[in-house]
């Protein structure tokens, strides 16, 4: 056809033809090599690459596309966990089972005595929705041959050692002839986490000798890339009976799609989450990762932590409203606190005890959205065609990959008296390269450095180290100390016994280095024990509560939520405008997340639209943050937390709290579009 200078199939691959998941877990009893680049034997989810149209322009390549027939022998499909866990469902990836990994948190003493004879005990099964991630921009990338003969790509990947890693082998590259180069990503919210269009661009360059393009519509980026992965979660609950919890029990499954990647860490998040925040002295928590056909799981904000609280946190509110408890004070009275040595569900002390401050300065806030939506209840229900209800949950995420975790940056003095700052914190929309000056400037500023005198180098695999991901909330924390830690290095070579500072030339004639490599390593860290999730595995967290207040309309069940607070502690506030950002976006997912987005049905979720993004009248115009800075943080950078999961982790329950609140019906499965909860509204 015209234009066409190529058809590419797995055959034309040089390499592996896999995309590795570099399995984090041992216990994971599948290989990680189960993502095909282009499909060779089976057609693994709906959006899967089969083939490529290599063309001299969009409009030749998409015709030709058009003109492709392919011959399928179908195969049962399973698109739930529940289905692939079925006795008679096939291996998806034969000789790895559908149920591949588990993990267990055990803590304490045996449960089951306990909620045999406990005076209160709530039981809650949970639903946690497949979201699609819907950035704006599609994915996009390009490569080519550079001059030192590497291939090259630039995309918007969120951890270009990570995927470098990931595609090298499965591409045919050598790690020495690859480079991966980020670009201007604005956001990905984590899809991005995942390497997605990176290794079809580096086929395609390496197959034709020639540089190419690759621009997904939103229709390809819908399909193609990974979603939030679904969690299914049962929570029982013990309480005395004064409503002290005495006993967790979970028994949850993480609907991952076709491909482990990340699957297992993700599923050990709920033996991190679920509880967290709580003092909760005895847990036994069973979570499985469960392969599909549905829509391969990414990263996501919140990773792991939204379906942690969907199930834990609803079981909280169940708790309080079983024993007629305020729902905010139950969770006040349970939280961590220092003088009870209470403990995360992983067994060690948070980095700070903050709750008890947090829930204090966040209660007149509770307090006056009750009153709010009493007030409305009156004026605005219109004779009962409307109820009001104000909310509450807590959201926790900790910052970092798990166990001992680690960044690198760099700092150079130049000849014109500038600093040169090289490091991978890759950014998409959360304002890396700020952050990046912020962390530097802070430290030069001593030996008289301006902003303007420090020059950024970011985000190149050939030219800046491994700083990690930017993912897990941990690049505030980890890069930021090691962009602190190499720019101290420097300023301490600069510094001369009278306390001032040598220049460039001083410097070079004293044959003092020029250039510093900072790392820095959570080392109190420790990866959490296999059998029972017990360690250390965060440095730093951070806290947020949830406060909205819920207009239902009773015919229909349409939910609007018509306030929102949060009330947040991410120690030490490094830059508020970048952190105001990164909480209102979160709430406007949240919103989202609770009321409209999904992706479940392919033949209607595949558009921006429908797949259920929020609208500007969507979310609230009335919107109150507030910040708890009196906890800095022991191992952040000038006592900083991340701030970009924690907002993210609990809305959802928050609100569906806010639905339970007004009306009385209790909705456990989200998105909560209006047939969800009229059907429970009319249960009652």
């Amino acid at each position: 056809m015209p234009g066409v200078e190529r058809i590419i199939t797995y055959k034309d691959v040089q390499g592996k033809n896999r995309i590795t998941g570099l399995i984090t877990f041992p216990t994971n009893k599948g290989d990680g090599w189960d993502r095909p680049i282009l499909c060779d034997e089976k057609v693994f989810q709906y959006g899967d690459a089969i083939a490529m149209v290599c063309a001299d322009t969009v409009a030749h390549a998409k015709a030709a596309a058009k003109a492709v027939k392919v011959d399928l022998e179908v195969l049962p499909a399973y698109m739930s966990a529940p289905e692939a866990m079925a006795p008679d469902a096939i291996e998806i990836h034969p000789g790895t089972p559908n149920v591949y990994y588990e993990t267990n948190c055990i803590k304490g003493e045996d449960t089951a005595p306990i909620m045999e004879t406990a005076p209160n005990v709530v039981e809650v099964e949970a639903y946690c929705s497949r979201q699609p991630h819907l950035p704006i921009e599609p994915d996009v990338a390009y490569a080519y041959t550079d001059e030192e003969g590497r291939l090259t790509i630039h995309s918007k990947s969120i951890g270009i050692h990570l995927h470098h890693a990931m595609i090298g082998e499965g591409i045919g590259v050598a790690p020495e002839k690859l480079r991966l180069i980020q670009l201007h990503a604005g956001g990905t919210f984590g899809y991005k986490f995942s390497p997605t269009i990176e290794a079809l661009v580096g086929v395609a360059a390496l197959v034709t000798k020639r540089p190419v393009a690759l621009n997904f519509d939103m229709y390809q980026m819908i399909t193609y890339t990974g979603k939030r992965s679904p969690g299914f979660m049962n929570i029982k609950l013990a309480a005395d009976e004064k409503g002290k919890i005495l006993a967790l029990e979970g028994d949850n499954y993480i609907d991952h799609g076709p491909y482990s990647e990340f699957g297992d860490l993700l599923t050990m998040r709920l033996s991190q989450f679920v509880g967290a925040g709580m003092d909760i002295k005895n847990i036994r928590n069973k979570s499985q990762t469960v392969c599909t056909n549905h829509a391969y799981g990414a990263a996501f904000r919140g990773y792991g932590a939204p379906q942690s609280f969907m199930g834990g946190d609803i079981a909280l509110d169940v708790m309080a409203a079983k024993m007629g408890i305020d729902p905010f004070e139950f969770r006040a009275m349970n939280c961590y606190k220092e003088s009870e040595g209470s403990t995360t569900p992983n067994g060690c002390k948070p980095d700070v005890y903050c709750l008890e401050d947090l829930f204090d300065l966040a209660r007149p806030k509770y307090q006056a959205n009750k009153a709010y939506a009493e007030e409305l209840n009156k004026t605005k229900s219109e004779d009962g065609k409307y109820k009001y209800g104000a909310g509450v949950s807590l959201g926790i995420y900790g910052c970092g990959l798990d166990g001992v975790d680690s960044s690198e940056a760099w700092a150079q003095l130049n000849a014109d008296g500038t600093v040169t700052i090289y490091n991978s914190w890759e950014d998409h929309g959360q304002g890396a390269d700020i952050g990046t000056l912020t962390h530097a400037h802070e430290t030069l500023r001593q030996a008289g450095f301006t902003p303007e005198q420090i020059k950024l180098v970011m985000n190149d695999t050939g030219l800046t180290p491994n700083s990690g991901p930017a993912g897990g909330s941990r690049s505030n924390v980890m890069s930021g100390n090691a962009t602190r830690v190499a720019c101290e290095m420097l300023i301490d070579a600069m510094k001369k016994p009278d306390g001032s500072f040598r220049t460039y030339d001083e410097m070079k004639a004293e044959g003092l280095a020029l250039k510093y490599e900072g790392k820095w390593v959570a080392t109190g860290c420790s990866d959490c024990d296999m059998e029972t999730a017990q360690g250390n595995p965060f440095s730093v967290y951070m806290y947020c509560i949830s406060l909205p207040v819920v207009r239902v309309e009773m015919a229909t069940g349409k939910v609007k939520v018509v306030k929102f607070t949060m009330v947040s502690d991410f120690g030490t506030i490094i830059n508020k405008i970048v952190v105001d950002g990164q909480v209102m976006g979160a709430i406007a997912q949240g919103i989202g997340l609770a009321l409209s987005e999904d992706f479940e049905d392919l033949k209607k979720h595949t558009t921006l639209q429908k797949c259920g993004i929020p609208y500007p009248n969507d979310v609230p115009d009335d919107i109150e943050l507030i910040y708890q800075t009196n906890h800095p943080r022991p191992l952040g950078p000038y006592g900083a937390a991340g701030c970009g999961e924690g907002p993210l982790a609990a809305p959802h329950p928050a609100i569906l709290n806010a639905i339970y609140n007004a009306t009385g019906a209790r909705v456990t499965k989200i998105p909560a579009r209006p047939e969800v909860v009229k059907a429970a509204i009319d249960a009652l």
